[in-house]
């Protein structure tokens, strides 16, 4: 019998990726970056690219608002105001379509072009639920202040958190959806995902590559203001690492000091960042 032709199309309706951005006054990055992740993600497709608007007081609302009706692929999310890049991240992660996610900075320093080896090795992966596949950056555009105290930062968290990733500060990542949703939710949680992961019983994989000077703008996240919550947030991580299970924010009755402090200290950090309906439906007309 002769084998019928399968015509069938591809259903491009629910993608397989989401690129989830977060930006907050990057009006001169986006355009190029876009421009990158269309070529990159173009032979992967269907995927989607969800850029989260953290408050942004410059142009940035505009040039989201022209890209969105040049690409059909974009989607805009847009915080009534700045609340922090983990709000930012678990928005976009909280409206993505598909089940891996993948996370850049979004103020270009990130390549796009080393994406495909991340998805690479996420692939692999038996359980993708359990696997966090980060980047690791090669060559740092940083001030040497920044990367003077990233070094550190990373050597303290790797010691006592043991979370055996050399730099949890790159945004580029990839992880299943799930994963992530399944995490306790607390502002910084980004600069912990890789101990957070390994909480869940997963395990993490460092992926060589590329870092970019930036060309516009300057960084949006001061070194000493992360010293201070990072310290505090340290200790909150180290909490969750000795408990079983997901904690809920503020419920300790009946638990000890200690953890009475650590649900308290979830509770704090927890972020409700008020979602602009509109931008959404404005950046698309």
């Amino acid at each position: 019998m002769e084998k019928s032709l399968d015509t069938s199309v591809p259903d491009f309706s629910v993608p397989d990726f989401s690129v989830v951005v977060p930006v907050r006054n990057e009006a001169d990055n986006i355009s190029p970056l876009i421009a990158e992740l269309k070529t990159v993600m173009t032979a992967l497709q269907p995927y989607e690219i969800v850029i989260v608007d953290d408050g942004s007081d410059d142009a940035t609302p505009e040039v989201l608002r022209d890209q969105a009706r040049a690409c059909p692929e974009l989607r805009v999310i847009r915080h009534r105001s700045s609340v922090g890049q983990s709000a930012a991240i678990t928005t976009g992660v909280n409206e993505a379509q598909a089940g891996i996610i993948i996370t850049l900075d979004g103020d270009g320093q990130n390549d796009p072009a080393d994406i495909p080896a991340l998805l690479d090795r996420f692939r692999e992966a038996d359980n993708p639920d359990l696997l966090l596949v980060t980047g690791e950056r090669q060559k740092r555009w940083d001030s040497l202040l920044k990367r003077l105290s990233s070094r550190v930062a990373n050597a303290v968290r790797g010691t006592l958190l043991g979370d055996h990733t050399p730099d949890t500060g790159c945004g580029l990542k990839v992880f299943s959806r799930p994963a992530y949703l399944a995490m306790p939710g607390f502002d910084h949680m980004h600069r912990f995902l890789p101990a957070l992961m390994l909480c869940q019983g997963g395990h993490v994989l460092s992926v060589p590559v590329n870092h970019r000077a930036r060309q516009h703008g300057a960084t949006k996240y001061g070194v000493f203001d992360r010293l201070g919550v990072g310290i505090v947030d340290l200790f909150g991580v180290m909490w969750l690492q000795r408990r079983p299970g997901t904690p809920v924010p503020g419920n300790a009755e009946g638990s000890g000091f200690i953890d009475r402090l650590g649900a308290r200290w979830l509770k704090r950090r927890a972020v409700a960042p008020e979602i602009d309906q509109g931008a959404g439906e404005e950046a698309g007309s």
